[in-house]
């Protein structure tokens, strides 16, 4: 599979969400997550937990370039701008492929579930469901057995639950889990729907006498990222790696740290986003946080960099150290 790439401008192209660089006289892939792991990837059909697909050199149009800034930048100072990202980019620490989709999935609350209609026979039919996930990663639905998508899972168990970190955001990463939904034995009700009710918690209808709990059992788990970017990835992970991947321990407070910082303390994260990758910006923001470090966008959601910490943070209170840390460098 090939992918024709075009974007208005060489900044455009850069997205902390995108795990793969490519380079344009090479279909292979150097995917780095930090000093001590460095994978090399090749995309090929026959690769049963990694299929990636190949991408074309950038091709910037001759339209009108965006800036970085409010000021006027000329053509060469773009590409060191661009190569200067990329270089930070390349090196900043961030979670695997299998950590970033599995604490995404662990952390949604809502998704696509896509079942085979048996009412137009031949057709996918496709619902917006709430799940939660298991101590394994498997989504688990409470469905209602009046529901159409319930009726097409019981008379065919194959589906898929697509979920997006920012619907909103083509460039975010977008999970497909492709599986089997099966109703959870009688044995595990009780757990089954504290799991559930812990995340949607005015669930009260999973008491109902119609409803009842399906599990979805992966089968492949497939991620894309950094669509219509110069470093889109895609890849895919077995039931087994997908299962025995940790979730990340500090996303679960990305909402609470970037609304603080955000509304508190927006300068702050600039001098920070500034002095990481010595690239000036008007004003950034902070978008989601891990035990690595965090994602920032500027400009406006097509504009997002990867900020690493200085080390991997073991708590809340520590990653309120590791800010400060970087910000009082970023004042020096």
């Amino acid at each position: 599979m090939k992918t024709l790439l075009v974007a208005p401008s060489p900044l455009r192209v850069l997205s902390p969400f995108s795990r793969f660089l490519y380079s344009s006289t090479s279909t292979s892939i150097n995917y780095k997550n930090n000093a001590t792991h460095s994978y090399r990837l090749s995309p090929s059909p026959s690769n049963s937990f990694f299929s990636l697909t190949s991408t074309l050199p950038l091709i910037a149009m001759a339209s009108q370039v965006d800036s970085v800034t409010s000021q006027n930048l000329s053509s060469g100072d773009e590409v060191n701008i661009f190569q200067l990202i990329q270089a930070h980019q390349e090196k900043a620490a961030r979670l695997t492929p299998t950590e970033d989709v599995r604490t995404l999935l662990h952390y949604s609350l809502r998704g696509v579930l896509s079942t085979f209609s048996q009412k137009y026979e031949g057709y996918p039919s496709g619902s917006m469901v709430d799940f939660a996930c298991d101590a394994y990663g498997s989504p688990i639905l409470a469905v209602s057995n009046l529901a159409v998508h319930t009726k097409d899972l019981l008379a065919n168990s194959r589906c898929s639950l697509l979920v997006a970190r920012d619907p909103e955001d083509r460039t975010d990463l977008v999970i497909t889990v492709h599986g089997d939904a099966v109703p959870v034995p009688e044995t595990e009700k009780d757990g089954i729907r504290a799991t559930y009710l812990a995340r949607h918690p005015k669930a009260f209808w999973v008491d109902f006498g119609d409803f009842q709990f399906m599990r979805i059992e992966p089968r492949i788990v497939r991620y894309v990222s950094g669509v219509a970017t110069a470093i889109l990835g895609s890849g895919e992970f077995s039931k087994e790696e997908f299962r025995t991947t940790k979730i990340d321990p500090i996303y679960q407070f990305s909402k609470p740290i970037t609304s603080h910082m955000n509304k508190d303390h927006a300068e702050d994260t600039k001098l920070i986003v500034q002095h990481s990758t010595s690239v000036p910006v008007d004003f950034a923001y902070m978008l989601d946080v891990d035990s690595l470090g965090f994602n920032a966008g500027y400009r406006d959601n097509n504009f997002k960099l990867r900020v690493p910490f200085p080390r991997r943070a073991v708590d809340r209170k520590d990653v309120k150290a590791l800010i400060i840390e970087m910000l009082r460098a970023a004042r020096t």
